[in-house]
């Protein structure tokens, strides 16, 4: 009977150990490129949308220009077209407000 994989070899203990540190650096460099960029865009996004109001000029992740006519917890409704068409859709499908919005005054 054979006990060589209790054993320990120090190689292989280093080799190891190399592997491990190299795993972590793998996922400490994912996190800070890939998901903490993506934790950042959604945060900004929920804010532009916890902030719409009546009569904002919007855009929808489908592409679909409009001002918002009215407002409930988790729809709009919006106007598009100059005839005046009225579409319902939910708050998550707002990509983009188009309003230029006024800054504050500079105190001086």
């Amino acid at each position: 009977m054979s006990f060589a994989f209790l054993t320990a070899d120090p190689a292989a203990a280093g080799g190891m150990m190399t592997s491990m540190i190299s795993l972590v650096l793998i996922v400490v460099v994912f996190y800070f490129f890939i998901m903490r960029p993506q934790q950042k865009q959604t945060k900004e996004a929920n804010k532009m949308r916890s902030s719409l109001e009546v009569g904002d000029d919007i855009i929808t992740i489908g592409g679909i220009v409009g001002t918002i006519v009215s407002m409930k917890e988790d729809t709009l409704v919006i106007e598009t077209g100059s005839d005046r068409s009225k579409i319902r859709i939910t708050r998550w499908a707002v990509q983009q407000n188009t309003t230029p919005k006024e800054s504050a005054p500079a105190k001086k």
